[in-house]
């Protein structure tokens, strides 16, 4: 599955995320596995929201840490593979 700017993404139905601390936790309710996300996790994971794609999602990334879009773009992308595989953020069309 390939994870393209248009992509919209959106948390998985049985994902939440927690603020803790200063950190952030994803709770997988039906399996009951709790994965920690390191800061840039947890702004990614702030901005899905059923609605945003990834290029939009991208650019407020960008507002938020100084770093080359193209890079983000490419990093986050393989981000939103991996959260998807895990079963934190839905497959698209699903």
């Amino acid at each position: 599955m390939e994870i393209v700017s248009g992509t919209v993404l959106r948390l998985a139905e049985d994902a939440s995320v927690q603020h803790v601390g200063d950190g952030a936790v994803v709770l997988l309710a039906r399996s009951g596995q709790l994965y920690t996300c390191n800061g840039t996790t947890e702004a990614f994971l702030d901005k899905v929201d059923g609605a945003r794609n990834l290029d939009q999602i991208v650019d407020l990334l960008c507002e938020e840490f100084e770093v080359d879009k193209g890079t983000l773009d490419q990093d986050m992308a393989a981000l939103a593979t991996d959260l998807i595989s895990e079963g934190i953020l839905a497959a698209p069309g699903a």
